[in-house]
């Protein structure tokens, strides 16, 4: 969530500092603040809201210091504002924080206690004054962090600067991910590989429970009984360059048009499109007798349409759950389950520890995620790549079809594997979803008709969503991105629980947006559409030719995309509910890349 960057220089790191921060934007944040040694002195600047408040006191204070530290926060303890934002200091040291100290309340106490006075509502800064007083009583820095660590509970990566200590940086990570960079008389820490691809690719992640020492000439880890172990570097792939917006006027806009050229990357590494048969992955199939799917939010919603793929082609049973909630109810795994995770950061917290709990129970894990270099990626058994590239836009878009089409492709693969499909029905699959950049760019054809039909969204107070198959999930992520983004109330249900309560809702000021591609569900999804017709909603329907014809009813807009195989419609038909949550949302003027309250990459519970 928060974003973390640490630099020993040879030159003022200030600018660097702010360039490292920029590229972490995309996890979502709402103060910044960075701090330096300035001969051996500690200065600070901070500053609410977004990175251009800070850059706009650097140019009016600017700051000289080699060594530096800097943060962009996302609130928890504490309101957005200057006062709370990162780095907090003490006379000894200046401190960042991204995660979320669980005894807080009691190290606060403890420190107030003996005379320590605090100045945020921040759990951060017991860290700083608890450090401060292990040094006050005799401790170096190094042994003051250490000591310090062992009394934290909760999820936290750090990263230290000192008063006086022009060649010292101390890093560390429970939870939270923290990334160490090498470069020619120079150290960094980041909060991923991107944060430091203009200074580095030389690349060292920690793992939980380490600490660093850093110098310019060294770098040191140690693991969580105190003992000094190796880490293995790598050659990061991220990008120098900061991502571009081109001549769209949102990332999140630029991300949805990717969507063709990223399903095509997706499909190029799943399938041997010359032979139109899958590619051997690293599932062995017929080994496995149940699937748990697990996730957050939006990949949640991409296991949901997973789920009826799976069990439709592949006969294999298909358990799905938020991750928070798996996480704690502890369930019992019996052998021949594969565990399976999506995530498009490879860190949201919840996940990473659904996925460790498997773990532990001895149960296979797969994870599909978008970042190779990540957590996750690196702690299961079966790395799937999602492929879509870095997404800046905190509301999902690329991803979500990326996912889609890789658990797309691994259910065909299942169902080849198992027996149940033969070499004809894998061709026609194959076949289908080698068409989607065709289907996806006739999708976003349709966004002037799309952006035209918001003008009606916008005034409602409360948004239905339905679809009934595979078009439930995709209801269901609609229903999310207009919230999201516009910040208007939306609902979404399986068309058939309509009238099991909903139903009730339902009134000539309620915009109903019916997802119904012309499949075997959609007879039954057009008799839900009488139901909410009689009570005067306003129907707005997304089809194709077929089910437009078919509808005999009056629809306020009805949004026709091609006729398609029906096992790729979820994909496809995912491109017009992000263009309506897009444009409602730029309508009432909200920030669409960076919503409030959201944050891209969730590394706390």
């Amino acid at each position: 969530m928060c974003g973390i960057i640490g630099i020993l220089g040879k030159r003022p790191v200030a600018p660097l500092l702010v360039d490292g921060l920029k590229r972490l934007e995309y996890r979502g944040y709402d103060s910044a603040g960075i701090a330096t040694l300035e001969k051996g002195r500690l200065a600070r600047l901070r500053a609410g809201g977004k990175l251009a408040q800070l850059e706009e006191k650097l140019r009016r204070h600017p700051l000289r210091g080699h060594s530096g530290i800097g943060h962009t926060r996302w609130a928890t303890h504490g309101a957005p504002t200057e006062r709370n934002a990162h780095p907090h200091m003490t006379e000894k040291l200046a401190v960042v924080h991204n995660g979320i100290i669980e005894n807080f309340a009691e190290l606060r106490q403890e420190l107030e206690a003996k005379a320590y006075s605090f100045s945020s509502d921040t759990d951060t800064e017991v860290i700083a004054h608890l450090v401060t007083d292990l040094m006050k009583g005799g401790l170096e820095p190094a042994a003051a962090v250490q000591q310090a660590l062992g009394r934290l509970r909760g999820a936290f990566a750090l990263a230290f600067l000192f008063a006086g200590e022009e060649d010292l940086l101390i890093a560390a990570r429970n939870g939270p991910p923290l990334a160490l960079g090498r470069g020619k008389g120079e150290v960094y820490v980041g909060s991923d590989a991107i944060a430091l691809a203009p200074f580095t690719n030389r690349i060292t992640y920690m793992e939980d429970g380490d600490y660093a020492v850093l110098s310019r000439r060294s770098l040191t880890v140690y693991n969580a009984a105190g003992k000094e172990t190796a880490r293995a570097e790598t050659l990061s792939s991220g990008s120098s360059f900061l991502v571009s917006k081109g001549n769209h006027r949102h990332f999140m806009q630029k991300e949805m048009f990717e969507q063709p050229e990223i399903v095509g990357r997706s499909l190029a590494h799943y399938l041997d499109l010359g032979n139109k048969t899958i590619k051997q992955g690293g599932v062995d199939w017929q080994q496995v007798e149940r699937l748990s799917c697990t996730a957050c939010g939006t990949a949640y919603y991409a296991t949901l349409v997973g789920k009826y793929w799976f069990e439709n082609l592949a006969r294999l049973p298909v358990e799905n759950d938020f991750a928070s909630e798996f996480r704690y109810r502890e369930p019992p795994l019996p052998a021949g389950t594969l565990a399976f995770f999506v995530s498009q950061s490879g860190e949201t917290a919840d996940t990473l520890a659904s996925l460790r709990y498997c773990r532990a129970q001895g149960v296979k894990t797969a994870a599909l995620v978008n970042v190779a270099e990540s957590t996750m990626a690196r702690e299961a058994d079966i790395f799937l790549p999602s492929l879509a590239g870095t997404e800046v836009g905190v509301a999902s878009t690329k991803a979500f079809t990326a996912q889609l089409t890789a658990l797309a492709a691994l259910a065909v693969e299942a169902g080849r594997q198992r027996g149940m499909l033969d070499k004809q029905q894998e061709t026609g699959l194959v076949t289908a979803l080698a068409e989607l950049p065709r289907y996806l760019n006739a999708a976003l054809k349709l966004e002037k008709q799309i952006e035209a039909l918001c003008h009606d969204i916008m005034a409602a107070e409360h948004v239905l969503y339905l679809g009934r198959g595979t078009a439930y999930p995709l209801a269901l992520e609609g229903a999310l991105k207009l919230k999201e983004l516009s910040y208007i109330h939306a609902e979404a249900y399986a068309a058939g629980e309509l009238k099991h309560g909903p139903i009730a809702l339902v009134d000539e000021t309620m915009p109903v947006i019916v997802i119904a591609p012309h499949d075997r569900w959609f007879e039954k999804t057009l008799s839900n559409m009488q139901e909410v017709a009689a009570r005067g909603a306003r129907l707005i329907l997304i089809t194709d030719k077929k089910g437009a014809a078919a509808c005999s009813l009056k629809t306020q807009a009805t949004v026709i995309l091609p006729d398609m195989p029906d096992s790729i419609a979820p994909i496809v038909y995912a491109v017009p509910v992000q263009l309506m949550a897009y444009h409602t949302a730029l309508l009432l003027g909200t920030d669409v890349d960076q919503p409030r309250n959201l944050a891209k990459s969730v590394t706390v519970e």
